[in-house]
């Protein structure tokens, strides 16, 4: 996916190449610098002498005959019961292999990154009791390149993404499967051997503060939040060139009009339609008195409102993100005033209502490009068009399947929008019996941030191929600058052939950004 630049920035002494921990909260744009380029990870000193002091008042608890939670009680159902100190190392050692109970296929490289990442800024918060090398050794193994292999299914998004997160902690001991920075499947000691890196020996706290956390559900919002920023204004972008192909009006996109309805998302929508259908000849062709047409169908005279709505949501979880980025998710917590506190900060739940909310966004952004695609192969709608786009409409199919595929990623992106966050199944003995699902939640909305992609990028060679078909009528600047950049990957209209290759030519433009760039040459930054 792309890698746009949003989100609060408040990096600090973060660059493109270096991201530092520990001088205040990570931004978005770090999450996605050191989990997608591999910026390198720095920890601030100042924070790494806070972090052993914090380390001091849980050694002394663990001197302590009263029992404290996570240093010499067990876990979960088992916090009654006290662990003598010489059985304390095994205790945070048995913990990480326990829960290191994932299942199912690999979890992609940048989504263990982002979540190492996050546990790491949690442990340099000074909140967890962790010593200073066990932080250092996070940084160390995600400036290696090495990635633990971490499984699909184990975290039920509450007391932390618990299996996800131990999977990391156990390559970090020394055990469990790495993959190396060249991708090869290793064991993590000997990755570890490799790159100089001494496997951690878990004290008191230390594996339990390693788990408890929501870091992957939000490492994987970070992500979408990037991607689904560039997606809105692609959507804009396709949407553009689906009016001006059908011979639609731009004037319902006015600010005037759009004002009388002050939604945030829905104005800069509007505005970035108005700015990528300047200039248009084909427009103004049909523009005026002359245009029979009184209203355009909802898919075109409504985009604004749709992607808007989804701006809107984006913002809101951008907003979510922000507050988690600066926090110290961990149970128990070490508070400013040194006492070392249960509390309930693990709960998923303002993670996974945004991941969820998202979701339903995208598939809504989705379903209305696809009535687009729809409209464009329609000889009853497309205003001249050939059925189907095609050569020669009944030898050649054309488009027609094209828009079977949009149709089939739309209809799974709807089962995709099923909230994740409304399901709740208890866990250990009913002592967690409310949790909030918001790794689940999270998976799915990067399936439904992927099929989002596909579905625009299908829409763009859809109107393009429209385009194409209204010559002599030339398209505006902006939207020829797209066309001519799908034509370097895509030919242009012909005879039939196998579609299957220039649709994924158009995701990877789609996805990476280029189309994009290619029009806010033209517009400008669209907002």
């Amino acid at each position: 996916m792309t890698s746009s630049t949003t989100g609060t920035d408040n990096r600090a002494s973060s660059s493109a190449l270096e991201v530092v921990v520990g001088v205040g909260p990570l931004s978005i744009p770090d999450v996605v610098a050191v989990a997608r380029h591999d910026a390198r990870v720095v920890l601030h000193p100042d924070a790494l002498a806070a972090v052993a002091e914090t380390r001091r008042v849980v050694e002394l608890l663990a001197d302590d005959p009263e029992p404290h939670y996570g240093i010499s009680t067990g876990f979960g159902a088992l916090a009654t019961t006290y662990i003598q100190s010489e059985d304390r190392e095994r205790l945070q050692l048995s913990l990480i292999r326990s829960h290191a109970a994932g299942s199912g296929p690999e979890v992609e490289r940048e989504v263990v990154r982002a979540l190492m990442l996050l546990r790491l800024s949690t442990l340099m918060t000074g909140r967890t009791g962790v010593r200073p090398a066990t932080a250092q050794a996070y940084a160390d193994v995600l400036n290696a390149g090495i990635t633990p292999v971490v499984r699909e299914y184990g975290s039920l998004g509450c007391s932390g993404d618990l299996a996800p997160l131990a999977h990391c902690a156990l390559a970090v001991i020394g055990e469990g499967e790495v993959r190396t920075a060249d991708g090869v499947l290793v064991p993590s000691a000997l990755a570890l051997a490799e790159a100089g890196i001494r496997p951690i020996t878990l004290a008191e706290k230390e594996g339990l503060a390693l788990i408890n956390g929501t870091d992957g559900m939000l490492g994987m919002l970070a992500l979408a939040i990037t991607d689904l920023s560039a997606l809105y204004r692609t959507a804009d972008l396709t949407a553009a060139m689906s009016v001006e192909a059908l011979l639609g009006t731009d004037a319902v996109f006015a600010a005037d009009l759009q004002a009388l309805r002050p939604q945030v998302g829905q104005a800069d929508s509007a505005a970035n339609l108005r700015a990528i259908l300047a200039g248009s000849p084909i427009v103004a062709s049909h523009a005026g008195p002359q245009d029979p047409t009184v209203q355009d169908a909802y898919s075109l005279r409504c985009a604004p409102q749709v992607n808007g709505a989804g701006r809107d949501t984006l913002a809101h979880a951008r907003q979510v993100a922000g507050r988690e980025l600066a926090s110290a998710v961990d149970n128990p917590v070490v508070t400013l005033d040194g006492r070392v506190v249960s509390n309930g900060n693990f709960h998923g739940a303002p993670v996974a209502y945004v991941l969820d909310f998202l979701a339903i966004a995208a598939a809504d952004a989705a379903s209305m490009a696809e009535r687009r695609i729809d409209r464009h192969l329609d000889v009853s709608r497309n205003k001249g068009l050939p059925a189907f786009l095609a050569d020669k409409a009944g030898v050649d199919s054309g488009l027609m399947i094209a828009q079977y595929t949009a149709a089939g990623i739309v209809s799974e992106l709807k089962r995709l929008a099923v909230p994740a966050s409304v399901d709740s199944i208890p866990s250990s003995a009913m002592q967690e019996d409310h949790v909030s699902m918001g790794w689940a939640a999270a998976r799915k909305l990067r399936r439904a941030v992927d099929g989002l992609t596909r579905v625009l990028a299908i829409e763009l060679l859809t109107a393009a191929r429209s385009l194409d078909l209204r010559a002599p009528l030339q398209p505006g600047p902006a939207t020829a600058a797209a066309r001519a950049m799908l034509r370097e990957h895509v030919a242009g209209p012909g005879p039939d052939r196998p579609l299957s290759a220039e649709i994924e030519a158009a995701v990877a433009l789609v996805a990476g950004g280029a189309v994009l760039t290619a029009v806010e040459a033209v517009t400008g930054p669209l907002r």
